[in-house]
């Protein structure tokens, strides 16, 4: 056998792992390509090829050289990312290259237990993933919400709350600043850069393999959902809404009005991602639509090297950077500006 490192955006030995093993959008060149255009990031795999050179399995990789440190992650910003092997030779066979670098390398695995075996890696931290099926019909999946959902739906209705797609960048722009403000003023975290979803748009929904849907109320934006898709599966992966209508229940009108989308679309999960172990009131919400819930664990490989000491004043400086742009007197605009200085420093 044979380890090659390629670059995963273009050559069709990933794209045929792709289609081999359970892959997700976190794995596709598109996303790839969101993160490179986002953040520079330099997105390799090693490939482990059988004796004809064809692919056997694969790992990809971020190689990130910052104010933090150098460090591989599989894949930053992604809520999870399985290595695309089932054996475990196979797994130790290309993690080994990395390894040897004496760098810290992070990964979040969801499917694959090959990476939890690894007594070299330790759990750092973990968090929850909710999928729902979509193959029952419109009626059954109806009749499977929490009642809750199926009350909030109707009265979303009516009171005259439309959901629509967006068709350009007005839709998104202002789905966006939801977003910055929900990260903002709830959870006092930064939001990713504008450009990551304006790349996101280019890369999946421009493609076919998205959708931004939108909550209307009175000609006002009030919610929105970003969609992905990749194979039989549909991303439920950013959400946002104006807290000032949350009374209206946008929020599980988008789900449902989704939950349609998918099936129309013949996608047989939605996966609604991560969600903090901690978030019990968001944990709590998509129980509501779920018909599975899972662990995603964070795994880290931590060489036997010391930090360098201004490595650690950067890790200590950036909570401390995040609490100050997110101060509720802070004008949004300086609070979008951090993010755009500073999000790439959490990968």
């Amino acid at each position: 056998m044979q380890i090659v490192c390629v670059d995963p955006q273009s050559d069709n030995r990933w794209l045929q792992l792709l289609e081999r093993y359970r892959s997700d959008a976190f794995h596709t060149p598109a996303w790839m390509s969101v993160l490179r255009e986002t953040y520079d990031l330099e997105v390799s795999a090693y490939i482990l090829l059988n004796e004809a050179g064809e692919p056997l399995a694969g790992l990809p990789f971020g190689r990130i050289a910052d104010a933090r440190g150098e460090r591989f992650v599989t894949l930053p910003f992604s809520d999870y990312c399985d290595p695309l092997v089932s054996d475990q030779d196979h797994w130790r066979c290309l993690v080994e290259p990395l390894l040897a670098e004496g760098r810290p390398f992070a990964i979040r695995c969801l499917h694959n237990s090959l990476p939890l075996a690894d007594d070299r890696f330790i759990q750092v931290n973990k968090a929850k993933w909710h999928g729902l099926d979509l193959r029952p019909n419109a009626d059954l999946l109806w009749q499977g919400l929490d009642s809750s959902v199926r009350r909030a739906v109707r009265k979303a209705r009516q009171q005259g709350v439309s959901v629509q797609i967006a068709q350009g960048a007005e839709g998104l722009r202002a789905f966006f600043e939801l977003h910055l403000g929900v990260r903002k003023y709830k959870y006092r975290l930064l939001a990713q850069p504008y450009r990551f979803f304006q790349s996101i748009w280019s890369h999946f929904i421009e493609q076919g393999c998205g959708a931004l849907m939108l909550a209307v109320y009175q000609g006002e934006i009030i919610g929105g959902v970003l969609f992905l898709e990749w194979k039989d599966r549909l991303y439920y992966k950013f959400n946002a809404s104006n807290p000032a209508w949350l009374s209206l229940r946008p929020n599980d009108l988008l789900i449902w009005e989704g939950m349609n989308y998918g099936r129309r679309k013949g996608y047989t999960l939605l996966d609604f991602g991560l969600s903090d172990w901690d978030q019990e009131g968001l944990v709590r919400y998509k129980r509501k639509f779920a018909t599975e819930e899972k662990t995603i664990s964070f795994l880290q490989y931590p060489p036997s090297v010391q930090v360098p000491q201004n490595e650690r004043h950067v890790q200590n400086l950036l909570p401390q950077l995040t609490n100050l742009f997110t101060d509720p007197a802070v004008p949004d605009p300086v609070t979008e500006m951090a993010g755009e200085l500073l999000y790439g420093l959490f990968a």
